[in-house]
Order: C-alpha cells, then structure tokens, then sequence
C-alpha cells in the first residue's frame, strides 16, 4: 500500500476532527492601528480573553489610528503600553517598528497592506523587524483580509497529531495550503478552524 503524502494524512485528519466545514475565513481589522498591535502583541497570549478586548479598546480610544499614519501619530504622543494595558516593552518596540517601516513604504490602509504583501521583497522588508518572522508576517496578511496559512504552536500540534512532523515553517506551511485545497477550503479558513479547535477559543 502507498503511504499517504502529508497533506493527505493532514486532510483526512482535518475530516475526522472537524468535520467538512464549511471553515469561514476571520475578518481581520480595518483599524490599522489594531492590525498592527495584533501582529506585535499576540505571541504567547490568550488572544480571545487577553489581546481582544484589548484591541477593541484601541480602537475606540484611538478612533484616528485606523491608519498606519494616524497611528504613529498616536505613538508620538500616546502611551501604547497604557492604551493596551500590556506592559511589554519588546512588544511595544515591535509596534512602533513595524509602523515606522509601513509609513517610510507609503502603506497607510489595509487595502494599501494587502496589496503592498503581494510582493515578497515587502514581506522581505518586514522581516527585518525585530520581533516579526515568518508566521508574523502570514499573520499580518490575514489580519487585512487574505487568505493564507499562518503556522503557529496550534497548527503544529495539530500536524503533529496527524503524524506530520520534523518538517520546517514554509513545508509545513505548504502542507497546509495543499490539504485545504484537496479539501475544497480556503486556505484562512482552515488555518483558523485548526486554530480555534486547538487553542479552545470560544
């Protein structure tokens, strides 16, 4: 008998736990702002009780940040550790990186971000922030309305349960996007179907 590929044993595990879908994709942010401190501030946090509401917060008490140019402005005279209640100064260093490094690009929308990520020299250029690797940078995509697969400690777990592993970020990645397309699901989708079922979200 033929072994099965990865991303075949990854589908039919993604069948027999989750069932056929269908596996809505999530909306992401229009508020810059938010997509910017959801990219920064996510890693090793419980985003549905802990980063959320924090985010919807922001947007309300910085209603002008929902661009990248009205957020920087904020950032030059707000407090983002006290807007967001989170006191970590990597992270908050990470924010204001990422939205110097948009601005000098000429990206202030998040249709501006989701056609700037077409190309891999810009994806290129925001690896070179501190704090944003590969998985950020597939995160920040969905967060303005793409579809991909950003992989995290879930979706390895989850790969790992289906027998796929030892296998780096961009092939497991690749995994992904072949299972969802043997499946018929978008992409997004089932990276957020995997997520929620992992990480328990509610």
């Amino acid at each position: 008998m033929t072994a099965l590929s990865p991303a075949r044993r990854l589908a039919g595990h993604v069948q027999n736990l989750l069932g056929d879908g269908p596996f809505p994709r999530p909306g992401g942010w229009t508020h810059m702002g938010a997509v910017v401190c959801d990219a920064s501030f996510h890693a090793r946090c419980k985003y549905e009780a802990t980063l959320r509401p924090r985010l919807l917060r922001l947007q309300t008490v910085w209603p002008d940040a929902v661009t990248v140019r009205g957020f920087q402005a904020r950032l030059a005279t707000g407090d983002l550790a006290a807007v967001m209640n989170f006191h970590s100064c990597r992270k908050v260093a990470t924010a204001h990186a990422i939205t110097d490094l948009l601005v000098a690009k000429g990206v202030d929308t998040r249709d501006d971000l989701h056609a700037w990520l077409d190309q891999q020299v810009n994806r290129d250029a925001l690896r070179t922030v501190r704090g944003v690797g590969p998985k950020s940078v597939d995160y920040i995509g969905n967060l303005v309305g793409r579809s991909q697969v950003a992989v995290d400690v879930h979706l390895y777990a989850f790969a790992a349960d289906a027998g796929v592993t030892g296998i780096r970020y961009e092939q497991l990645r690749a995994v992904y996007e072949e299972a969802a397309a043997i499946l018929g699901h978008e992409q997004g989708g089932l990276e957020h179907a995997v997520w929620r079922y992992k990480s328990r979200a509610m």
